[in-house]
């Protein structure tokens, strides 16, 4: 029958088969080619992805898919949000490999330590001082790792595989960090041929430590392993990607043993369920469906950053998978930690019921100006580095502001702002409707930034910025597609699938996550 000419996805690859209406079509290596794709950097080994590059029927039939993770598990600190199963029967106690990426969202401001895992009170797997820290059964036999982990934009594959039976001590404990060793700065190994709680009938907890609700974890789980009975390493779970030498993850093929399990959080009514096939469910504390993100190690969403070191006098704190800002005293700003210099985006702010009425800002500046200047009076500075929204008088610049087109918002409103960087211009709308006549969608009104702040250009790079003022105790939600802690009625995504927001996003718009920097931004 005739092939007619359309689109296929192969993957992350589009193609174009091509045929001839009212002939017998038959394919050769002229009729497979690139029409560009958005995700070349994760294309199968030696396709080339450029528009209208021939690719050879030997290549097509050869690709293989493209590993992607679906969903995450965001866990927050202050809701006493953690994982924890008791097993019927102990497993291989000398030999086992835990797996899993994640991603802080907060590195200052814990009340104690942020746990990985914990399996009874001397088998422990947590952050110290942003290292990472492993032990093996009390204090005697606790290792700790020099690098230190303070990228809350960036997912960490984490490995731990132990092995007691090993001769040599130093091959007890291995650990690795997005594909290479993670060395250890001191050797207190287990002793050969010890066990410890950990695989044990104990109750395991993932999230915090033994359930206590004093060192719980802030941030995002995604594909979580532990395999019973064998000590790997990290090329069983990922792999460094052939064009950027990015790590990134592969599936599992392996066997899990009989305490083994493997969480994907795939499924948001049962988020502890066990898809390894063992039936090794965890039961959830304090989680809902509305805990599932899409922000993964496969496609990461912008969020909230959270510095390392706060400016003097500063009181920001960054929670709920870096999608809430909070501040306990008066005037306090920050930014994003996704940077844009092309491309049209999208994202929604929304200042949650029971707050009190305060000034409210959000827009984009250059990477950092907030740093130091925390204290100062505007989102934007008088030398024209950041443009921005006030939620009570409108667009701002420079020293100067405006409200043409412009409505302010209050408490339980929904900000929509839509950022065109290739034209220099912004949008503001609330509630599912743009302000004054604007169409981003269109490019009809809107804020042109490039011609009324005084120091940005196109072309700049930018990041979202915030600012919370003149109140203590105000939020702000924000809502980038990944995750938020909104209410999300509608669950509209852009055109590319991507995201969750309450409203859809402009024709054009994307929201800010990799996948869609990676072809746009």
């Amino acid at each position: 029958m005739p092939l007619p000419t359309t689109n296929l996805t192969l993957d992350a690859i589009h193609v174009e088969v091509g045929g001839t209406t009212g002939t017998t079509a038959s394919l050769n290596d002229a009729d497979i080619r690139g029409i560009g794709a958005p995700d070349s950097t994760y294309a199968p080994s030696g396709i080339n992805t450029t528009s209208g590059t021939t690719i050879s029927m030997g290549q097509f039939r050869n690709a293989r898919d493209v590993y992607n993770i679906s969903n995450s598990l965001k866990v927050e600190q202050d809701n006493n949000e953690w994982l924890y199963r008791t097993a019927a029967s102990n497993g291989t106690r000398t030999k086992f490999t835990f797996s899993f990426w994640f991603k802080r969202s907060q590195i200052t401001g814990f009340t104690a330590d942020p746990y990985f895992m914990s399996q009874g009170t001397n088998a422990r797997f947590h952050f110290a001082n942003n290292t990472i820290r492993f032990m093996w059964d009390g204090n005697s036999t606790e290792l700790e790792a020099s690098g230190q982990l303070v990228d809350t934009s960036a997912w960490y594959h984490i490995v731990l595989a132990v092995d007691t039976t090993q001769a040599t001590a130093s091959n007890r404990v291995k650990a690795y960090l997005n594909g290479e060793a993670y060395e250890w700065n001191n050797s207190d190994w287990p002793t050969q041929n010890s066990t410890s709680t950990w695989l044990s009938t104990t109750t395991m907890y993932i999230g915090t430590r033994d359930g206590d609700g004093a060192y719980d974890n802030r941030g995002y789980f995604a594909d979580f392993y532990v395999i019973d009975g064998q000590q790997l390493t990290a090329s069983d779970f990922g792999e460094f990607d052939s064009a950027t030498n990015i790590w990134k993850p592969k599936a599992y093929s392996g066997t899990y043993g009989t305490n083994g399990f493997y969480l994907n959080f795939s499924n948001a009514s049962s988020l502890g369920a066990d898809s390894s096939g063992n039936g090794n469910n965890f039961t959830l504390s304090n989680i809902s469906s509305a805990d599932q993100a899409t922000d993964t190690p496969t496609n990461t969403f912008c969020n909230f950053e959270t510095p390392v070191t706060l400016p003097a006098g500063t009181s920001v704190i960054i929670s709920e998978g870096g999608t809430k800002a909070y501040t306990y005293v008066n005037e306090q700003k920050g930014q994003g930690n996704m940077t844009i210099s092309a491309g049209k985006w999208y994202f929604e702010m929304q200042v949650p019921s029971g707050q009190s009425y305060a000034y409210y800002a959000v827009g984009f500046g250059l990477p950092n100006v907030w740093a130091g200047d925390y204290n100062s009076n505007r989102i934007v500075s008088d030398s024209g580095n950041r443009f921005g929204v006030y939620s009570d008088v409108g667009w701002a610049w420079g020293s100067g502001t405006t409200t043409t087109d412009f409505v302010g918002w209050g408490v339980g409103d929904i900000v929509m702002f839509a950022m065109d960087a290739d034209n220099g211009k912004a949008y503001m709308g609330k509630n599912g409707s743009w302000a004054g006549s604007s169409n981003p969608a269109n490019g009809t009104g809107g804020f042109n930034w490039s011609s009324n702040a005084a120091n940005l250009s196109i072309g700049d790079t930018l990041i979202p910025v915030f600012r919370l003022a003149y109140f203590s105790g105000n939020i702000l939600y924000a809502n980038w597609g990944g995750y938020t802690p909104m209410s999300i009625a509608s669950g509209n995504s852009d055109a590319n699938g991507y995201g969750t927001f309450e409203y859809a996003p402009p024709s054009g718009y994307y929201a800010m996550c990799t996948k869609n920097l990676a072809e746009y931004g």
